[in-house]
């Protein structure tokens, strides 16, 4: 393997044209270059100099590591910079994640907000439904918005960030007799037909409205089962029932619908970012988190 430092020695004999003055330029002993000059000469297989009067001249095997040795010197020096830009969060890539309900109201504002701020800084957003936590635990991602219950895993290499807690509200046609009340008991509810919205994060959001349900002491009779808020609130605005619905996927309410508070139980999301340890301290990424939160809260 050639070795990238004995390449720069040689660049820098060739440049200056003899040992004497490249040792001079560099602060070592001439006895010093020479050796690795030798040694670069082994791990090439080829000679790299060769005499010219008084002085040295590259082979075509030694212009060829000097000019190559120069290219790597360019790139190390961009890299340095590139780095320093990543540090200070002016340029770089963000992967994020997050679920659907997070891209109605929470990820676009939030986005536009950094974008703003950070204009050089590439953001990989992506849309999914399970595995967010263990995209950014493998490395596939950066940030990830991911909906918790009490518990919270501990993952080794990613920190988790509270955003926020999102409370579900109960979506009513507006001919329902709790349209009255200023919130809704779930027990009064019992006997209607329920509009689930299973959008879920890795299974979670399932399990707290079976959890409400079962804490309000009945078994829900259900309507239907759709993917998206929003399309939830169309069923029941046409009479098929009453539905469950997080606060953040209320961003836009369907016009014939009416929103209320639930209690006994008040189901609650709580909204995390998971992230890399390896970024979770760069610039751009607080930056990102800060613009989470703040749209969260």
């Amino acid at each position: 393997m050639l070795d990238v430092r004995r390449m720069q020695v040689l660049r820098a004999v060739v440049t200056s044209g003899s040992v004497s003055a490249a040792a001079s330029n560099l602060g070592f002993t001439p006895s010093a270059i020479s050796q690795q000059l030798s040694t670069l000469e082994k791990e090439a297989g080829t000679p790299l100099l060769e005499k010219a009067g008084r002085g040295l001249r590259p082979t075509p095997a030694g212009t060829l590591l000097a000019e190559r040795a120069g290219q790597i010197s360019e790139v190390l020096n961009e890299t340095e910079v590139e780095l320093a830009d990543i540090r200070a969060g002016r340029t770089g890539l963000l992967r994020v994640r997050f679920f659907t309900t997070a891209a109605v109201g929470l990820i676009p504002q939030a986005v536009a907000k950094f974008r703003a701020e950070h204009p050089e800084v590439q953001l990989d957003l992506q849309l999914q439904e399970e595995g967010l936590l263990d995209d950014v635990v493998a490395g596939e991602a950066d940030l990830a918005v991911i909906v918790l219950g009490d518990a919270v895993p501990q993952r080794h290499g990613v920190r988790l960030v509270h955003l926020a807690d999102d409370p579900y509200r109960v979506v009513l046609p507006r001919s329902h007799p709790q349209v009255e009340q200023d919130s809704v008991d779930m027990a009064k509810m019992a006997d209607d037909s329920w509009i689930n919205s299973a959008v879920t994060s890795g299974g979670i959001c399932s399990r707290l409205l079976l959890d409400a349900y079962a804490s309000a002491g009945f078994t829900p009779r259900v309507a239907l089962e759709t993917d998206s808020t929003y399309s939830a609130q169309s069923f029941v605005a046409a009479g098929l029932g009453v539905a469950l619905v997080p606060q953040l996927g209320l961003n836009v309410v369907h016009p014939d619908v009416e929103i209320r508070p639930v209690t006994n139980p008040e189901p609650v999301r709580r909204l995390h970012v998971a992230v890399r340890e390896a970024v979770a301290d760069l610039p751009a990424a607080r930056s990102l988190i800060d613009c989470l939160t703040e749209i969260a809260v």
